[in-house]
């Protein structure tokens, strides 16, 4: 009755996430915790060696998730949902959304997962002494720069997913300083673009005509907790064709998936860090102290209020370790066997632990394109075993678990050793989690610090920005962030921890080593298969 009550008088909180392969909205209820959810799933495609998805596709995807929540409150509870008491978007970080006066797209949306700006990553990561990685927004300006497109004189706003999706339901053209980080360098102090690197890259295309300067064409800039536009009209509409939907509700900045998983983990706090693994896989790391120098394999970005974060990001996690698994689900279907998605991987995963810590002898790249943390420029996934050495259903399983770690692991050692960063506590979460202790286990023996997971940990980004909704529109005068979520939200939280076992990390250096003397053969398979 109570939850009932909240969603008939506005007492609830949205959040919707555009992930790799899932649309998920979560509504939370006025103690933060999920009380309802939706899903869409959609998938990018290559298009003229550009990885995209369609605006056609965006909104489509936005719709059908919506109608699945709206669908899911009705069944639950017998109510419409007519209002809510705030909204927020958060998308995967990065890329190229560009558009001109009148907000048309000038060419496709180019995704974080493209590897086609290293000149213009080297270019611009030379000029500001910054590490400027190749998806990154300004890395993708720059390319189409050098490439001279025709579409740049034209260019008026360029932005996120999340800020492109943001606009359309606010028609606010603004940005969480999380995602704004993977747009663009931030100066901490000021919690905006960084000043002078704007200036230099003005300096850097000066003479080239355009009619524009880099700020005029940026998003604008905004911490957690400010207002950031509300629901309009066509916004409704857009998201709920039925009508019921109302509009003017207050929207929080939209932010990127790496800062609703921090946010989801209780992960904003100096010497904390989480580790989001999906389709892709990355390490957020809040720093005490910026870094001694630049490192092309760490990013710096920063918290959804604007703490400098060290960000250890692969291109791939569990892709190629779902395609096994589906391989082997249609193994199963060969002989009629009726086996659920969810029941197949917990029994698969469960396995894995019972394999040698180092694998045996087998050795994979799960690598679906370029890995940068590697210097790898392109990817096919590659397992090899030695032919003297058995190979094991147990042993197999824990080789794909831990080549989903692995590169992870390589970026996580500059951390660690060369940086000694401090590391309080890393909180896990995303797919990977989903079957309990399993990846928990493996992923503290990859980066040798204890890893807890909450109950909530399967929730992630979705929740991650429902949460953010639910503190711009509820903290007190002068409440952080950081205490409205250790007061409000995870105060009493259920969770485990997992420290390293002393066998696994021995295992997993062993699994690291070969991968290492492996290298050469995986891009020598690159350039032969591709």
């Amino acid at each position: 009755m109570e939850i009932r009550e909240a969603i008939r008088s506005g007492g609830t909180f949205l959040g919707i996430e555009f992930g790799s392969t899932r649309i998920k909205a979560v509504l939370i209820g006025p103690d933060h915790q999920p009380v309802a959810s939706g899903s869409h799933t959609w998938h990018d495609t290559l298009s003229d060696g550009v990885w995209t998805y369609s605006l056609e596709a965006v909104r489509a995807g936005l719709q059908d998730c919506y109608a699945d929540l709206k669908a899911d409150v009705q069944k639950q509870y017998g109510e419409t949902l007519r209002c809510l008491g705030g909204l927020g978007v958060s998308a995967m970080m990065h890329g190229y959304l560009a558009f001109d006066g009148a907000m048309e797209q000038l060419v496709p949306f180019r995704t974080w997962r493209n590897t086609i700006t290293g000149p213009a990553a080297a270019e611009l990561t030379e000029a500001m002494g910054f590490n400027i990685p190749q998806r990154w927004s300004i890395a993708h300006l720059h390319q189409a720069v050098l490439n001279g497109e025709e579409h740049l004189p034209r260019l008026a706003f360029f932005t996120t997913l999340a800020g492109y999706v943001h606009w359309l339901l606010t028609g606010e053209k603004v940005l969480g300083v999380g995602d704004a980080s993977g747009m663009f360098p931030i100066d901490s102090a000021t919690g905006d673009y960084d000043a002078e690197k704007l200036a230099i890259y003005d300096r850097l295309i000066a003479g080239r005509g355009f009619p524009w300067t880099l700020g005029d064409i940026l998003p604008k800039v905004l911490p957690a907790g400010a207002a950031a536009g509300t629901l309009t009209e066509a916004g409704a509409r857009l998201l709920d064709p039925d009508g019921d939907l109302q509009p003017g509700t207050a929207l929080c900045p939209p932010e990127g998936d790496a800062g609703t998983g921090m946010t989801a983990t209780n992960s904003v706090a100096e010497r904390t860090g989480n580790v989001s693994a999906g389709t892709s896989i990355f390490a957020m790391i809040v720093l005490e102290k910026p870094l001694s120098r630049l490192y092309p394999e760490i990013d710096m970005v920063t918290t959804p209020t604007g703490k400098p974060v060290a960000m250890v990001h692969c291109n791939t996690c569990t892709s190629d370790l779902n395609a096994w698994v589906g391989l082997l689900r249609e193994t199963l279907g060969l002989f009629g066997a009726e086996v659920t998605p969810d029941a197949l991987y917990t029994k698969l995963f469960r396995i894995a632990l019972e394999g040698a810590p180092d694998c045996g002898s087998l050795t994979a790249f799960n690598y679906y394109s370029g890995e940068p943390v590697t210097g790898t420029d392109d990817g096919v996934p590659l397992f090899t075993r030695r032919p003297d050495q058995a190979m094991t259903l147990p042993d197999f399983m824990r080789t794909q678990i831990n080549a989903a770690l692995a590169t992870l692991a390589i970026g996580m050692e500059t951390l660690t050793e060369k940086e000694q960063v401090g590391i309080d506590s890393v909180l896990g979460h995303g797919g990977l989690f989903k079957t309990p202790v399993v990846g928990q286990k493996l992923l503290a023996a990859a980066i040798r610090t204890p890893v807890t997971v909450m109950e909530t940990a399967g929730e992630g980004g979705a929740w991650g920005i429902a949460l953010l909704a639910a503190y711009a529109a509820r903290k007190a005068a002068g409440e952080t962030l950081e205490d409205y979520l250790n007061k409000h939200v995870f105060a009493g939280a259920k969770a485990s921890t997992i420290a390293p076992d002393e066998a696994d990390v021995k295992g997993f250096a062993a699994f690291i080593a070969r991968c290492k003397a492996a290298l050469p053969a995986e891009i020598a398979a690159t350039k032969a298969l591709k």
